[in-house]
């Protein structure tokens, strides 16, 4: 019980060169260190191959949800230990962009999480971390981090209403603060007047050869008011096929899926489909 408590004390906050904080354990910060030394073998090849590559090191870590919800404000908050389905696309993204430029001290890390994670590059508050998720594509490819290959694999055009946030506002404890709230609005005006391309679910299999090993997979759905569902890393395996390397709601830990991927999307009876992006 000592150590548990010893544990749970041993989050920290730290000052970042941005001036803002991050949140991350002892445990965590050992992690990191472990990481780095588990992918320094790599071969620093397309980073497509290093994505599957990092993205497996993390298989059978737990699936946790809501990792970031921490304190009253907005933190970086860093959890090698539990991921969640972006976290974890976030992470070997962020652990990716080190091997390629060979970085492999902790302020390089937090840079390309914060990079990542947040718009335009910037922690500034609740309301800056990309929460939905065709978003994150979008300002990440602004970035020059990626590319929406979407439209290229025969994606088509789609627009909806992204309202989820704000109108399930007892979800999210940050939304109880009325800045951050209005700021969840704004944002969700901003996308309600973007289109985004959706690969149809009936058209994978025919666009799978189009798919390579590292692009990140977005689950599209047909929940009112909300965009993607889901998210993970293109991976071709033994079969041939292209398969999901996610942290799964099913097993509750970080898994390949043992179904292709067009065979896994046909049990979600909510998806719609996919959109496809592919790291730089």
């Amino acid at each position: 019980m000592k150590k548990i408590v010893f544990n749970l004390m041993l989050l920290c906050l730290v000052h970042l060169g941005s001036a803002q904080n991050i949140v991350c354990s002892l445990q965590d910060k050992e992690a990191f260190h472990s990481k780095i030394i588990s992918i320094s073998d790599l071969d620093n090849q397309e980073i497509g191959t290093n994505m599957v590559a990092i993205g497996k090191t993390f298989i059978g870590t737990p699936y946790v949800a809501k990792t970031l919800e921490i304190g009253e404000t907005e933190s970086l908050v860093i959890n090698l230990q539990g991921l969640d389905c972006t976290t974890f696309v976030e992470n070997v993204l962020a652990f990716g962009l080190m091997l390629k430029n060979h970085k492999k001290d902790f302020g390089s890390y937090t840079h390309y999480l914060e990079t990542i994670r947040y718009k335009d590059g910037e922690l500034n508050g609740y309301a800056s971390r990309l929460h939905y998720f065709s978003e994150w594509f979008a300002n990440n490819e602004e970035k020059g981090l990626l590319k929406d290959m979407t439209s290229e694999i025969g994606g088509l055009e789609s627009s909806k209403d992204i309202n989820f946030m704000s109108t399930h506002r007892d979800l999210y404890p940050f939304l109880k603060d009325t800045d951050n709230y209005n700021k969840i609005k704004s944002s969700e005006e901003f996308l309600k007047r973007q289109s985004i391309c959706i690969l149809p679910q009936d058209q994978i299999e025919g666009q799978e050869h189009l798919i390579q090993s590292g692009d990140i997979i977005a689950l599209t759905t047909s929940i009112k008011g909300l965009d993607i569902t889901h998210t993970g890393i293109a991976t071709k395996e033994a079969d041939g096929r292209i398969h999901l390397l996610h942290a799964s709601t099913g097993s509750m830990k970080v898994e390949v899926s043992q179904l292709p991927l067009s065979d896994y999307l046909k049990g979600i009876k909510s998806n719609t489909g996919i959109m496809v992006a592919r790291p730089l």
